[in-house]
């Protein structure tokens, strides 16, 4: 409703897309709604409730869409919070894993079944996940994935970045193996003016009120290569990759870990209450 993700929507809409804006924000995103449709004169713009902080939603929020019975081309997974204070989710998650990361992966698999019917050699379905360059500086503690022993909003934020790079990769690795019409990638913006820096300590905030023009992004210019994977056809039928200012580059060497990958799904399918198809998808 706000941020990279409003201006995403509005270049989508704009391109004549049908684009639906899942949000837990009812008074925002029905303005946003309102907005884009003004500015694009697209009036297939929507908008569906969905906390990602809340599994119960999520699965809600799928029913609904469900319901509709239209197609889904691309899923560009986008929310997040970022250096929030310690604090947890309706279902018991540190903030930024449970929002930032199991949020998205829980609402992915549960949207599969219809993005691998929308999809079609020649014209696959695309999965698009907004990662940041802070995963450069993660490191993924298997053994506490909450923060329970030692909480850092900066280390949190990073954490949940870093996992949804390693989330997107296993992804397509599944996808691929089982040839479906469907495509995963990760999208970095690059640093951005947007409403997410108010948690960052005064000092950060400073420099970024005064020099923001020359370090920053605007929205708009953070949005750009999440809209050019949504839709170039450079990238028909390509998945697994890192893309950075719309070019591919390489993100850190520990996501390349198919073990840590994997591992990282088979967890998150226990805390989110899925099947893990991994087993059965790479029996051979």
């Amino acid at each position: 409703t706000d941020g990279i993700g409003y201006a995403t929507a509005r270049h989508l809409a704009r391109l004549g897309m049908r684009v639906i804006i899942a949000g837990n924000n009812t008074g925002k995103a029905q303005e946003a709604v309102r907005q884009i449709q003004e500015e694009t004169l697209n009036d297939k713009v929507e908008f569906l409730y969905c906390d990602l902080a809340s599994l119960k939603s999520i699965r809600q929020f799928v029913q609904t869409f469900k319901k509709k019975k239209i197609p889904l081309h691309v899923l560009v997974n986008n929310a997040g919070v970022m250096m929030v204070p310690q604090r947890r989710t309706r279902d018991g998650f540190e903030e930024h894993f449970g929002l930032n990361y199991l949020g998205h992966f829980l609402l992915t698999n549960l949207l599969l079944d219809t993005m691998k019917e929308s999809g079609s050699p020649g014209c696959c379905a695309r999965v698009l996940t907004v990662s940041s360059a802070t995963h450069y500086i993660a490191e993924l503690d298997m053994e506490d994935l909450q923060g329970s022993r030692s909480y850092s909003p900066h280390g949190a934020y990073a954490q949940s970045k870093l996992a949804l790079v390693l989330f997107t990769y296993h992804l397509q690795r599944l996808l691929a193996a089982q040839g479906s019409p469907v495509t995963a990638n990760v999208v970095d913006p690059g640093v951005v003016n947007t409403d997410l820096y108010r948690h960052v300590f005064w000092g950060m905030r400073l420099i970024k009120k005064l020099f923001s023009w020359w370090f920053f992004k605007t929205p708009d210019e953070g949005a750009w290569t999440s809209v050019y994977a949504a839709v170039t056809p450079d990238l028909e039928g390509i998945g697994g990759r890192y893309l950075y200012n719309e070019k591919e580059t390489k993100s850190l060497a520990v996501t390349y870990d198919l073990d840590l990958q994997r591992e990282l799904w088979a967890r998150s399918c226990q805390m989110t209450g899925i099947t893990d198809v991994t087993p059965d998808t790479f029996s051979g």
